[in-house]
């Protein structure tokens, strides 16, 4: 199953669709419901399957379908076939996070036979990578269903430990457009890019102000939100005042911090540049469009999520992650959530991704165990 998980490239920037294909053609046979939610263009989509009665109390296993880049990394292997090196298996989403969906995938026939007293729903999304901007449809859908699942299990990798929390995440593009003129003559016309420099270092502050004043109980590592540049595009020439700059920032933040308290100060000063830009010509200014907005996952360590599966694996640690997923909007949407999969998110994103076959063999048997628990 991992190795035809892996096979399709189904980086963010890519269509998701043939592996969803393939998945909905393995579950339709055993499928008591199977629903996909496409985006908006119609070449991506969520896949909601559930096996078993359509009755409450039903468990969820969540898991994101999308990988990020290879690009530019040293692979020493086709990142799109698995290899296996000793107790390594090697290529991009092994690790994040097709490893949780090929457990998934080779078990619904274990959860298909017999009788469930409580059904299984794979909730499988997409654009997870870029901010978490695929699931919401989805999850909406799964919550307002008359027969409302219990809880969540996100698959995320943790080395199998509970993960009670993670940071909610916002992504943003700002676009700056000045007017183009010779670079001698600079007071004939105005540089996005120099517009944009003043704009990342107002970031910047932000960023070295919230590393300087972390909340105080925050047990995430590193405890303070963090703000990054990822992208920066702009200019044509050395000797032209650049049309058009463009930059990509990403914020994540603890439970409890107010992003837009943070980027307050950010926006002042959108506002002034954009106005000054206006001066010169009425087709310059600053737009800054938001790409995402997942919220954090709240500790709760009453919830049934947090019972159920801390009881199948017996890991009773407290844990958080630093990185955002969709488990904080499961739990926005009244679906208690926790995150809990194979193999180390120091292993994600990286060249050479791998998970270890220790940790598949982990899942197996916690995963013969959820069937039995399926059934109790």
């Amino acid at each position: 199953m991992l190795a035809r998980l892996v096979s399709f490239d189904t980086t963010s920037r890519r269509t998701n669709l043939e592996l969803i294909d393939w998945v909905e053609a393995q579950l339709a046979p055993i499928a008591g419901h199977i629903q996909r939610l496409p985006n908006a263009d119609g070449d991506k989509a969520n896949l909601w399957v559930r096996i078993g009665p359509d009755a409450p109390d039903g468990i969820i296993l969540s898991g994101h379908t999308d990988v990020v880049p290879v690009d530019g990394q040293p692979w020493t292997t086709d990142p799109w076939e698995l290899v296996k090196n000793t107790d390594k298996l090697f290529a991009r989403g092994t690790c994040d996070m097709k490893g949780f969906i090929a457990l998934c995938m080779a078990f619904a026939d274990e959860f298909a036979k017999g009788e469930l007293t409580r059904p299984v729903h794979f909730a499988f999304s997409y654009d997870e990578e870029v901010g978490c901007a695929g699931a919401h449809d989805m999850i909406q859908a799964i919550a307002a269903h008359a027969q409302r699942p219990s809880l969540c299990w996100v698959g995320e990798p943790t080395l199998w430990s509970v993960v009670s929390g993670h940071k909610g995440i916002q992504t943003y593009e700002v676009r700056v457009t000045g007017l183009e003129a010779h670079s001698s003559l600079p007071h004939l016309g105005a540089s996005a890019i120099h517009e944009a420099v003043a704009l990342m270092a107002a970031l910047r502050g932000v960023a070295m102000k919230a590393e300087a004043s972390p909340p105080p109980d925050s047990p995430f590592d590193p405890p303070h939100a963090t703000l990054t540049i990822g992208t920066v595009n702009g200019g044509t020439a050395s000797n032209i005042l650049a049309r058009e700059c463009s930059f990509v920032f990403d914020l994540r933040r603890p439970a409890g911090v107010d992003a837009n308290e943070m980027l307050a100060p950010f926006f002042a000063q959108v506002d002034e540049i954009n106005q000054r830009l206006k001066q010169v010509s009425p087709d310059c200014g600053v737009a800054v469009e938001k790409h995402a907005d997942a919220p954090p996952l709240r500790p709760d360590p009453d919830s049934p999520a947090e019972q159920f599966v801390r009881s199948l694996t017996g890991d009773n640690a407290t844990h958080f992650a630093a990185y955002a997923a969709e488990a904080g909007q499961f739990q926005e949407a009244g679906i208690p959530t926790v995150i809990c999969g194979p193999g180390s998110i120091e292993q994600a994103h990286q060249p050479n991704e791998w998970v270890a076959v220790s940790e598949l063999a982990r899942g197996v048997d916690l995963f013969h165990a959820l069937n039995k628990r399926l059934r109790a």
